[in-house]
């Protein structure tokens, strides 16, 4: 069976994921930093019959990654490493000129730091799979500008030309910056929670995910949403 490895897996985009994949038969690491929560969700994804393993802790924390990735290889290797754990640097958000440095180093130690260390701590698994794959989940504002979004965005741009240098540097691999849109969750709620306008849930936009799993487009930056609709 494939092995996958999901950060911030314990709600959100990260759970829908996850049990989609389950219902694939796909074997699974999450790692998350809320206990409970995350061993509901791996009980849940679980219940699809595959070998779940969840992993508690902070994704910029060195010992953490190590543990996910020692997990996957107890479940026999590394076929996908999906960093979807995010940090906003501020919440709500707040304009740049409000935005306090701590936050910003924040936002890039958690959605840039740890995700290039991770990818770093995978790749031997990664290559030895010869089709490993990397998702890095992005967002809209990672290439628009949206008051408020600055410090988040910032970290989401980075990220984004970190996957694509790494395609470059690995081109063995599949390497994708995936933006999900907006969804309905927790991160959103945090961000701007005053706003009352419906958002679609991170459901409807895992076919865009899967998509790319079936069709392995080439490496790039593609945005879920769209990827979901086409599949329709």
């Amino acid at each position: 069976m494939p092995v996958a490895v999901i950060t911030g897996a314990s709600k959100g985009l990260g759970r829908a994921l996850a049990a989609a994949l389950a219902r694939r038969g796909w074997d699974l690491v999450l790692g998350a930093r809320t206990a409970d929560v995350l061993e509901e969700s791996a009980r849940d994804v679980g219940a699809y019959g595959t070998r779940v393993v969840p992993r508690v802790g902070d994704v910029t924390d060195a010992g953490h990654r190590k543990e996910l990735v020692d997990a996957a290889r107890g479940l026999g290797g590394l076929d996908l490493l999906v960093s979807n754990a995010s940090a906003l640097g501020a919440e709500p958000l707040v304009r740049l000129e409000a935005l306090a440095p701590d936050g910003l180093r924040a936002a890039l130690e958690t959605n840039v730091v740890a995700a290039l260390g991770l990818v770093q701590e995978a790749l031997p698994l990664l290559r030895a799979a010869g089709a490993g794959t990397v998702i890095a989940v992005s967002s809209d504002a990672a290439v628009k500008a949206y008051e408020t979004w600055g410090g988040y965005g910032a970290s989401k741009a980075a990220l984004d030309h970190l996957a694509a240098v790494l395609a470059v540097e690995e081109p063995g691999l599949r390497v994708w910056a995936v933006d999900p849109g907006d969804m309905q969750t927790d991160l959103y709620a945090a961000a701007v929670p005053d706003d009352d306008d419906p958002r679609p849930s991170p459901d409807s936009v895992v076919p865009g995910f899967l998509r790319l799993l079936d069709e392995r487009p080439v490496s790039g930056r593609y945005a879920a949403s769209a990827l979901a609709g086409e599949a329709r």
